[in-house]
């Protein structure tokens, strides 16, 4: 099978492309290198006769036409997205811009190609968001895909409304489409802005480690390598028309998190420990969800998937690559807005 991979030299579409291509998928990466992007994410792949790039942004519509005429690939996976929530509280424009108008328009793309090439039988369109368009929690309860929609910030809103948009396009125009939800991601190659990157690095240089509010919000974390495998069951094995939660089913609080990487450090540089003294609250986040928790039944009981890796394991994995690959978070540290606070409002 050709994939077309959105965002593919991003964290999570990296590592789909790696995965990809280890299954014997074609990939064509498509990418528009904006920050948190870095194709040293795809170095291990780059030189397989399976793996093509192509630098452009899902709002050209031109551009896309083209690579849709040129690879006629057999499904997209959507996932090039503007993701951190801090950033979308400073400057909202750029995640409707990407996630809205940019989801749209790589819809109309992919439609017109379909039309061009006569409805090809098993083409898919797979767009891949995440179980925050559902809202916050409280202490019981977990989303299903079911659940109302309840955005709580512009990056949330906007990947609600790029949900909406692909299920329309299924309904309207028959467009082949299956959608994936999923939990907190954390693992190699994870954009230095995010919590668990930044809890590693600041341990590492003895700065204070910030932690929102009381650290009391609750996340499900799931292991960016098991996302890709869940990601690959669904495109090859959903449903059409169909949702599906993906959970890592690890709820942990931020500060309980933030312990274990302390505690893992302990363990590897003990002449530095306790690292967990470098913990230190901060305001917090306008608009924080408390918690977010994922029913995982419907993709484990239909599709026989579930995570494969715990938070335990999966975090020792994450500080270890850490540790093994300075020199590529090293590059990205300079990058626009990389360990700044953001995000106040």
């Amino acid at each position: 099978m050709k994939l077309l991979v959105t965002g593919g030299a991003g964290f999570i579409g990296s590592a789909v492309v790696r995965l990809a291509i280890a299954q014997g998928h074609s990939v064509v990466n498509l990418d528009a290198l904006t920050y948190a992007a870095c194709l040293e994410n795809v170095a291990s792949v780059e030189d397989s006769p399976l793996y093509a790039f192509e630098q452009a942004d899902i709002c050209d519509r031109g551009t896309l036409d083209r690579i849709f005429a040129t690879h006629q690939p057999d499904a997209v996976m959507h996932l090039a997205a503007e993701s951190h929530v801090d950033r979308s509280i400073d400057g909202p424009g750029a995640f409707i811009q990407t996630n809205v108008t940019g989801t749209y328009t790589l819809l109309e793309a992919a439609r017109a190609y379909l039309q061009e090439a006569g409805k090809p039988d098993g083409f898919r369109f797979h767009h891949i968001s995440t179980d925050e368009v559902y809202g916050s929690l409280g202490p019981m309860g977990q989303f299903t895909e079911d659940t109302p929609y309840d955005p709580r910030s512009p990056y949330s809103a906007s990947k609600a409304a790029s949900d909406h948009l692909v299920r329309a396009w299924g309904e309207t125009y028959g467009l082949p489409i299956v959608l994936t939800n999923c939990s907190n991601n954390y693992g190699p190659y994870h954009f230095p802005e995010k919590l668990v990157p930044v809890v590693i690095l600041k341990a590492l240089a003895r700065e204070r480690i910030p932690v929102y509010g009381d650290g009391a919000n609750v996340r499900d974390w799931l292991f960016v390598e098991d996302h890709a495998d869940a990601l690959l069951t669904v495109l090859t094995k959903g449903e059409l028309g169909r949702s599906y939660n993906i959970g890592g089913e690890n709820e942990v609080s931020n500060l309980e998190l933030v312990k274990m990487i302390c505690a893992l450090l302990d363990e590897r540089h003990p002449e530095c420990a306790p690292h967990a003294d470098l913990i230190t609250f901060v305001a917090d986040r306008p608009g924080h969800d408390q918690r977010y928790a994922i029913d995982p039944t419907r993709i484990r009981t239909e599709l026989g998937w579930r995570p494969s890796v715990t938070v335990e394991e999966g975090l020792a994995r994450t500080v270890d690559w850490y540790l093994e690959n300075e020199g590529w978070w090293r590059a990205l540290q300079n990058r626009q807005g990389v360990g700044e606070r953001l995000g106040k409002a």
